[in-house]
C-alpha cells in the first residue's frame, strides 16, 4: 500500500508552470505570494521569473513599489510533446471550471 504522504510528493506540473498559473491569475501578485502558493522559496520564484523573462514568456514592469507581470500567451511551450500548445492554452485549460 502507498503511503498517503508519498502521493503528495510530486505533481503533474513543474514549478515553472505553477508560477505561470499564479501570475496568469493575478498579474499584480507579489513574488512572496507566489512562493507561498506554489510552496517554494522566494529565491526559487525569483529564479523562475528570471528564466521566464529571459525566454520572452513574461515582461515585468515596475509600478511604484510593486511589479506588474504581463504574460505572452502566444508563446509556445518548450517541450517537444507540448510545443503545439501555447501558454494561453495551458492557462485556459487550468482555469476551466
Amino acid at each position: 500500500m502507498t503511503d498517503p504522504g508519498e502521493l503528495r510528493a510530486w505533481t503533474f506540473l513543474s514549478n515553472h508552470a505553477h508560477v505561470l498559473v499564479c501570475i496568469g491569475r493575478d498579474p499584480d501578485i507579489t513574488m512572496r505570494e507566489v512562493a507561498e502558493q506554489v510552496g517554494i522559496t522566494l529565491r526559487a520564484v525569483q529564479g523562475i521569473v528570471a528564466h521566464l523573462v529571459e525566454e520572452g514568456y513574461l515582461v515585468v514592469e515596475r509600478h511604484g513599489r510593486h511589479n506588474h507581470y504581463t504574460l505572452d500567451r502566444t508563446r509556445h511551450l518548450r517541450h517537444p510533446l507540448e510545443r503545439h500548445s501555447t501558454v494561453g492554452d495551458l492557462l485556459d485549460a487550468l482555469s476551466r471550471d
